[in-house]
C-alpha cells in the first residue's frame, strides 16, 4: 500500500470514529446520554424522597410485600458486628443463599453460595472458600465497603434462586436476570443479563457479564453484547444467544409495571429473576438505571419516553392499560 492510500486510510478511521461519536448523529438515533438521563428524567421524575424504597433492598422487599409483589425469600439480616458469628446459626440450615448489602450498588458486595460442606462454602464461580471468608465479607459489608457513598450497611441474606430452565446453557456459574426500564408505569425496554465466569457468576454488565436485548413486545432476543461488543453465542457455553425466548411475557411486564406504583418513582430499573418454582420475582429497583441496555437492544430510549411524556390522560391508567398501550402502540 501506497503512503498516500495509508494517510487516506487512517483519515477514514478517524473519521469513522468521529462520526460515531457525533452527538448529533447520536440524538438522531434517539440515544440518550448520562447527563440527558440525570437531568431529564432522573431528577425530574424521582423525587428523592422515594430514594430510600430503592436505595435501601430491605425496605423494597417490604414494599413489594405490602403490595403482593413477588420476591426472593429472606433468610436473616445482619445488622451489627456481634450478630455476624451467631449467623451462622441460620446458615448451617441453608445448604445455598445469597448476601447483598442492603444499600449497595452494580452488584458490589453480592456474595452467591451454591453449596456448603464440612469445610465451608462453594461460590456460583467454583471456588471453595472458609466460614472466615464468609465472616469477612459480613464484616466488609456492615463498614460499608460496598454501599452507596460508603455509609455503614446492614446485610440482608437471600434464599438463591433457581432460575428457569430457559436459561439452560445461556448463564454460566450465576442466575441470570432481566432488567425492564420502567418509565410513568410504562415498561420501555428490557434486557437480560447473564453471568459468565468473567463476571464471577453476577449479572452484572461492568463485570463482564452478556447483556441480551429482548423485544419489550414479544420477549424475544434481539441482539447481545459482552463489554459493549456485539457477540453471538455465550463466551463461555457457546450456546446461541439468538433463540431465547421468555415465556409469560406480559406477566413480567406486568410485575415490572407494578413497581411504579410501589416505588413513587417515574423512572427506574426493574430487576427479574425467573425462578423455575415461583416464577417471575422482583430482585431489585434501580432509582439511576444504566444506559447500556441501549447497546444490547441496538436502540436509544429517547423515542419512547418522548412517546410516553406525549401522552395525556384525564385519569391514571391501570397496569393492564399502560401493558397494552405498550404492546399495541410502541413501533419497532
Amino acid at each position: 500500500m501506497s503512503m498516500k492510500n495509508i494517510r487516506l486510510s487512517i483519515k477514514s478511521a478517524i473519521e469513522q470514529s468521529l462520526n460515531y461519536a457525533d452527538p448529533r448523529l447520536l440524538h438522531s438515533r434517539g440515544i440518550m446520554g448520562m447527563n440527558q438521563r440525570n437531568v431529564a428524567y432522573v431528577a425530574r421524575y424521582n423525587d428523592r424522597r422515594c430514594y430510600p424504597n430503592v436505595d435501601n433492598k430491605l425496605k423494597t422487599k417490604e414494599l413489594a410485600l405490602e403490595d403482593g409483589i413477588a420476591v426472593p425469600a429472606l433468610i436473616d439480616t445482619v445488622i451489627y458486628q456481634h450478630d455476624v458469628n451467631f449467623v451462622f446459626e441460620t446458615l448451617d440450615k441453608h445448604p445455598s443463599f445469597c448476601i447483598k448489602p442492603a444499600n449497595g450498588s452494580g452488584g458490589k458486595g453480592i456474595l452467591v453460595i451454591v453449596d456448603t460442606d464440612q469445610d465451608g462454602y462453594r461460590k456460583a464461580s467454583g471456588e471453595h472458600v472458609s466460614k472466615d471468608y464468609v465472616i469477612r465479607h459480613l464484616s466488609n459489608t456492615l463498614a460499608g465497603l460496598f454501599s452507596l457513598g460508603g455509609v455503614t450497611d446492614f446485610a440482608i441474606i437471600e434464599e438463591l434462586i433457581e432460575f428457569d430452565p430457559i436459561f439452560e446453557g445461556l448463564s454460566h456459574e450465576g442466575v441470570p436476570d432481566i432488567r425492564i426500564i420502567v418509565f410513568k408505569g410504562y415498561p420501555v425496554m428490557a434486557m437480560a443479563r447473564l453471568a459468565t465466569h468473567a463476571s464471577d457468576g453476577k449479572a452484572n454488565l461492568h463485570q463482564g457479564a452478556v447483556g441480551v436485548g429482548i423485544d419489550i413486545k414479544t420477549g424475544f432476543a434481539c441482539a447481545a453484547v459482552q463489554h459493549n461488543q456485539p457477540i453471538t453465542h455465550h463466551p463461555d457455553t457457546q450456546r446461541s444467544l439468538e433463540n431465547l425466548s421468555i415465556g409469560g411475557w406480559p406477566d413480567l411486564l406486568k410485575l415490572a409495571s407494578s413497581c411504579y406504583e410501589m416505588s413513587g418513582l417515574g423512572y427506574l430499573g426493574v430487576d427479574l429473576v425467573l425462578d423455575k418454582n415461583r416464577g417471575p420475582l422482583v430482585l431489585e429497583l434501580n432509582a439511576r438505571p444504566g444506559l447500556s441496555i441501549q447497546i444490547a437492544n441496538k436502540r436509544g430510549l429517547l423515542p419512547r419516553l418522548q412517546q410516553i411524556e406525549s401522552l395525556q390522560h384525564r385519569r391514571p391508567r391501570t397496569v393492564e392499560e399502560r401493558i397494552n398501550y405498550v404492546l399495541n402502540e410502541f413501533n419497532d
